[in-house]
């Protein structure tokens, strides 16, 4: 019969392994799912922090004119960074959020324009809307790539062709989302509109990433692809 500690141990399990080597999630494993996807975003405060910056960089623009605007904006961006850093947040996000507004003031210096600050962001968009397209014709949805490197599910999934169709889905999904910024932002860019641009930054930015989030979290649960733990099961103790 079971030894006590076999017992005591038994409610504590999160998953367990099964005969043909799968392993069965517990009920967070959804949950464990959403935040790591939210982490690799700096979570939802990153994606606020990432529009705060364009925010103040309009506004300051006219009324301060172009080189308040883009101290302004670095000002913000260095704010970001040392409240992550004080409050011990992951500062990767921060990071890579500084050195971006620190390009796209560098462009608009250079250009003499306001709108160069959006320049950057803009062929940016451009970029991924192509690699993650490029990913789907060559059969290696980007999305199930950055999964499996990210939990350990490896490429495996990729002779499956059900599992390449969902991963084709969430890969689209992204698609859709920086072909959408590129075809928006650069007409208005190319028509000088500074003020409705930075509108679509910021509408077309973390509203539009949370859509993207929930069609590639969906795509990972339908794979079986969730967060798991295994919990290597102890002998019976026998008397």
């Amino acid at each position: 019969m079971p030894s006590s500690d076999d017992k005591a141990g038994s409610g504590d399990r999160i998953g367990l392994d099964v005969p043909d080597g799968r392993e069965v999630p517990d009920g967070r494993a959804e949950e464990r799912a959403e935040q790591t996807l939210l982490e690799q975003l700096g979570g939802f405060s990153g994606l606020i922090y990432s529009t705060l910056p364009v925010v103040v960089f309009v506004p300051v623009n006219s009324l301060a004119g172009l080189t308040a605007a883009v101290w302004a904006a670095l000002g913000v961006a260095a704010a970001i960074l040392a409240w992550r850093l004080v409050r011990r947040n992951p500062v990767q996000p921060a990071i890579s959020g500084f050195l971006g507004v620190g390009v796209c003031a560098f462009i608009a210096y250079r250009m003499g324009e306001a709108k160069g600050f959006f320049l950057f962001g803009i062929y940016t968009s451009l970029v991924y809307a192509g690699v993650f397209l490029v990913s789907i014709l060559f059969r290696r949805p980007l999305v199930g790539v950055i999964w499996g490197v990210l939990n350990g599910h490896g490429s495996d999934w990729r002779s499956d062709p059900r599992l390449v169709r969902l991963y084709d889905l969430a890969t689209s999904a992204w698609v859709l989302v920086f072909g959408a910024r590129y075809l928006v932002q650069s007409q208005l860019y190319d028509t000088d509109r500074t003020g409705w641009l930075a509108f679509a930054r910021i509408a077309m930015g973390w509203p539009l990433t949370a859509v993207a989030l929930g069609v590639t979290f969906w795509a990972v649960r339908r794979a079986g692809h969730l967060p798991s733990k295994k919990v290597t099961a102890t002998e019976p103790a026998h008397r």
